[in-house]
């Protein structure tokens, strides 16, 4: 965990209203085709966006750790904070996987290592988690939040079906590889944008069903829907299945993460004008 006191720091709650910039609110969701180093690249220059703000994290497969960390390093030490807690994550994994007998006790092991829960689950956590399981008895998919979320839940969405056991939770059993995409998150309340982080450029875009009304007062809350995802992950892919990660490899995936979300960043996405009322036909769920 990080050496940082377990309470919120000022940088942890100060708003970038503050700054004098404009609060650009976004949800984030982490697809479990997105390999999972990517992801880190992505988040970590997110952090360093002062207009650019998390509100929350729905995420599926080995991003559901990376979602965990990085919603446990804002709440004890805001953005620094997130972005120790990611480094020292990977740092333990990359470790860890050296002298690890199973997959599934060096993720439990690693987690165990890297967050506080009650921290996470907290009313004041500046970021709200979703983490996506699947049933393994019936296939239907289930999402962990709020005072659901345990240890359990994050390593189940984690855990690769077959290759592992699965996770028993509340008399039930699960595992990972629940499609996040299939399932699109409610938008919390403060986000305007939603951004998905994924291994291929196709993911949910259905147009909004209610075309009559200005976005603005859309009643399905629909927003933005913006992508960024990793052209290569495929030869990524199975790093997660060695014995070995090495350091150098995820080093190389998260600079590639870090210049992909700095590509999106400069075209400015996140940008408001006053053509925000237009109508949903370009707007997405």
């Amino acid at each position: 965990m990080l050496t940082q006191p377990a309470t919120r720091t000022d940088q942890a709650i100060a708003s970038v209203a503050d700054l004098g910039m404009e609060n650009r609110t976004i949800d984030i969701v982490l697809a479990n085709d997105a390999h999972g180093a990517f992801v880190w690249g992505v988040l970590d220059r997110l952090l360093d966006e002062p207009s650019c703000s998390v509100s929350g994290v729905t995420a599926s497969g080995f991003a559901a750790m990376e979602a965990a960390v990085f919603a446990y390093g804002l709440s004890v030490g805001g953005r620094r904070g997130a972005r120790t807690a990611l480094a020292n994550f990977w740092r333990r994994v990359s470790h860890a996987s050296i002298f690890a007998d199973g997959r599934a006790s060096l993720l439990r092991s690693v987690l165990e290592q890297s967050i506080d829960l009650e921290q996470i689950r907290a009313e004041d956590c500046p970021v709200k988690l979703g983490v996506m399981v699947v049933n393994a008895r019936t296939d239907a998919m289930k999402v962990f939040t709020s005072d659901q979320l345990s240890i359990d839940a994050i390593v189940a969405a984690a855990t690769i079906p077959f290759l592992s056991l699965p996770v028993e939770i509340d008399g039930d059993i699960y595992w990972g590889d629940g499609d996040v995409l299939q399932s699109p998150p409610v938008l919390s309340p403060e986000a305007r944008h939603r951004l998905v982080v994924t291994g291929r450029p196709s993911v949910f875009t259905t147009p909004c069903p209610d075309r009559s009304l200005a976005a603005s007062h859309c009643v399905t809350k629909c927003a933005p829907v913006h992508t960024i995802f990793d052209s290569r992950y495929r030869t990524g892919a199975p790093l997660l299945l060695r014995p070995w990660i090495d350091w150098g490899e995820l080093t190389d995936m998260r600079d590639r993460g870090r210049q992909r979300a700095a590509d999106w960043l400069a075209a400015d996405p996140l940008r408001t004008d006053a053509t925000t009322a237009a109508g949903c036909e370009r707007r997405y769920v």
